[in-house]
């Protein structure tokens, strides 16, 4: 323990940051009224990662033949010394000894119509997230072992369950997810759709919509040693996980990569390997990547080269999302969208989130898919109804609709006016280009 507690020194303040970041989303979520019901997996095999039953809230919609599950985010650990450190930090991530009976949903799986207006009604499923390997892995807990991972299975036996609720006589599901559970859709929602045709539900079409999980595999704006989760980059991060999770791989994208199989868990690797239709929301500035990325973008004023790398990454998240059959992407510094209470707010190009997703959805009403077929992942769009809105100017919060950013040490609202004046020349640019489109 004395090791311990020695080597979590180690931790930087943005690492602690992110705890309490992670820490706020979930005292949020705590505070609402609360609708869904906690069932337990009836298979104790498939447990969270200190051993404790896995689980999932639901609330059954009468009459509702579209199904919701959400698969909850909340970072990974990728070794023992940084699995043992989390959960210290956040058991709740870990384990489910102190979950709540109830919790409602947010978003997406909220049953207000205001809030809610086109899915409002769905029967809503919430994965809470406590296998810590980012919904992909598949190695239970041994003698030698201090934790399971077994994300990949947790979703396989909640789907295998809910067939004797009512998901036997769906028309769709939609396995959706932020952060690092919009990674676990790109790496699961292939995996959903073979099950339930293997189980004999062909007619249950299969689609995924991703939050926040568009992760990019660049170089970090500052080295920093790979000492925890935060200062080791996504890919260095990935490799040790896959290992350490014994990680299910979509078996298209694994034969793309052989050899390098963590290419599949960043977006725009796995995207075209895809059988299912995906649907991308991401912010052009996510928040999260640029913390791991070395890249300050909280404090002022920005150093000519902070400002080229946090501009060079919202024009490469923005290229990378051209070729997408459906997305929602505003150019805002933010994380996560699709489980909050505002996210009808936020527009790109006049259009809302959730007036994006109905576009998607009645492009596969005026296109369905052949009986005993899978699906297409690239619907045609719906005349005059936009399902792929992504904003053209390139630099933070450029975009009317962006959320508030506040100083992490002041907690006061950060002047993103201010902040562009340091860029003068280059912003006018871009403001007249923009004016041109």
């Amino acid at each position: 323990m004395g090791e311990l507690k020695s080597s979590a020194g180690v931790l930087s303040a943005s690492c602690c940051l992110l705890l309490l970041f992670i820490h706020v989303i979930a005292a949020e979520t705590s505070k609402l009224d609360q609708n869904m019901e906690l069932h337990f997996l009836r298979n104790v095999s498939v447990t969270c990662n200190d051993g404790s039953p896995a689980g999932y809230y639901i609330r059954k919609s009468t009459g509702s033949k579209r199904w919701l599950l959400f698969l909850e985010g909340g970072w990974y650990c990728i070794s023992k010394h940084t699995c043992r450190y989390r959960f210290q930090a956040m058991k709740t991530l870990m384990g489910s000894s102190s979950w709540p009976q109830t919790r409602r949903g947010r978003g997406i799986l909220s049953t207000n119509p205001e809030e809610n207006p086109y899915w409002w009604n769905s029967n809503m499923v919430f994965l809470p997230y406590c296998s810590s390997d980012v919904w992909s892995g598949t190695k239970p807990k041994t003698e030698n072992d201090d934790f399971a991972f077994l994300g990949a299975l947790i979703i396989k036996e909640v789907v295998k369950e809910l067939l004797g609720k009512g998901l036997d006589k769906a028309e769709v599901l939609i396995l959706t997810g932020s952060s690092a559970g919009g990674i676990g859709v790109l790496v699961n929602v292939d995996h959903v759709a073979e099950q339930l045709q293997t189980l004999g539900h062909q007619t249950v079409q299969v689609r995924g919509v991703t939050d926040s999980g568009w992760v990019l595999d660049r170089k970090k704006y500052k080295f920093g040693d790979c000492l925890d989760v935060l200062n080791c980059g996504p890919v260095e991060s990935v490799r040790k996980g896959i290992r350490l999770w014994g990680t299910m791989m979509p078996e298209s994208c694994r034969r793309l990569h052989t050899g390098e199989e963590w290419m599949c868990f960043f977006g725009y690797k796995i995207y075209p390997t895809l059988k299912s239709p995906v649907f991308v929301v991401e912010w052009l500035f996510d928040l999260i990547q640029l913390m791991v990325y070395n890249a300050t973008v909280m404090g002022q004023p920005l150093l000519w080269g902070e400002w080229e790398y946090l501009q060079s990454f919202g024009k490469e998240t923005r290229r990378t999302l051209l070729h997408t059959a459906a997305a929602f992407a505003p150019s805002c510094l933010a994380h996560e969208l699709i489980n909050s209470n505002s996210w009808i707010e936020f527009r790109v190009k006049g259009t809302s989130l959730p007036a994006a997703l109905r576009c998607w959805d009645q492009s596969f009403q005026a296109n369905p898919p052949i009986s005993g077929t899978s699906n297409s992942p690239h619907t045609p769009a719906v005349a005059g109804c936009p399902q792929h809105v992504i904003d053209s100017c390139l630099w933070p919060q450029c975009n009317p609709t962006c959320p508030k950013i506040y100083g992490p040490q002041t907690g006061q609202e950060i002047n993103t006016v201010q902040l562009l004046e340091y860029m003068e020349d280059e912003v006018m640019k871009m403001v007249i280009q923009q004016k041109l489109e």
